[in-house]
């Protein structure tokens, strides 16, 4: 426990995350003593360019590739690494990308690819190109 100002203290049972600073408030001091008081923050939701059955048949090779059981839960945001795959199995995952859609993937934009929606969206946007 820290001394504030002789009798005042301030005490944390666990630490606290502030994800957005707009979200904290500080009440009023009350007998010496500083509040701290967090407001919900409504939930936003990260959504990919990528067409669903883009990252749905991404999802299937990646599962395919690295020989994943078939309950292993593969989405938009599931990274390559999470999953297992080294650097010579996010190779091979591009390969069969490129096969399946018949698109050509360069070595600087391969590298870049760390989730399923990252590969997605680069084939979507790849496959855009070519029409």
């Amino acid at each position: 426990m820290a001394s504030i100002a002789g009798s005042s203290a301030l005490s944390f049972a666990r630490p606290v995350k502030a994800i957005n600073t707009n979200s904290l408030a500080f009440s009023p001091v009350k007998k010496g003593n500083t509040f701290l008081r967090l407001q919900p923050v409504p939930m936003r939701s990260v959504s990919c360019a990528a067409k669903k059955d883009t990252v749905d048949k991404v999802c299937e090779i990646v599962k395919k590739q690295l020989a994943l059981p078939d309950n292993t839960d593969v989405c938009g945001e599931s990274k390559f690494s999470e999953l297992g795959a080294d650097s010579l199995d996010t190779v091979e995952i591009v390969m069969g990308l490129e096969e399946h859609f018949d698109i050509s993937v360069e070595e600087s934009s391969a590298q870049t690819i760390a989730t399923v929606e990252d590969a997605a969206d680069l084939i979507d946007k790849l496959v855009a190109g070519k029409a």
